[in-house]
């Protein structure tokens, strides 16, 4: 009979779910407050993040944010009805849609970041700045690898 207890490492994805649920935990009402969604916010995020690109398509909205393409679509509806972004088809492919947050969805985005900004140095006074910036790098050493992996899959799967 196997060991009831035969992992040897702790449960990564859901320590990183808790740790993502500590972090929110904290946003939620800033956005709540708003009439935000966290997915709303990934989403006025990434597209602040871009204005000077003059907005994202669909499908790097839904990559970089990381929602899948049906949800999207109904949250962009509503998000377009509230005010916070428009939609337009592009130039290049009229299959595709442009996606750009508003004047009204950046006022929000800049008024709900102040908030947001404090939750970061209020994590930083607890963890301290190195702490906060290996956190960073190991996140992002993580991310990296399994794009890597990703990327070799793909490689496989063409040849």
């Amino acid at each position: 009979m196997p060991s009831p207890n035969c992992f040897t490492h702790r449960n990564l994805p859901l320590l990183l779910l808790q740790a993502r649920e500590a972090v929110m935990q904290h946003r939620r009402p800033s956005l709540r407050e708003h009439g935000l969604s966290d997915q709303q916010w990934r989403v006025l995020r990434v597209l602040a993040e871009h204005t000077a690109e003059g907005g994202l398509d669909t499908g790097r909205v839904a990559q970089q944010a990381f929602i899948l393409g049906p949800s999207l679509t109904g949250m962009l509806a509503r998000m377009e009805r509230d005010g916070l972004i428009t939609r337009q088809r592009s130039d290049e492919d009229a299959r595709r849609s442009v996606v750009s947050a508003t004047a009204a969805g950046l006022a929000l985005t800049d008024a709900l970041s102040q908030a947001i900004e404090a939750d970061y140095l209020d994590l930083e006074a607890h963890l301290g700045k190195a702490k906060l910036a290996q956190l960073y790098r190991l996140l992002d050493e993580l991310i990296a690898l399994q794009e890597e992996t990703c990327a070799e899959e793909s490689l496989e799967a063409s040849a």
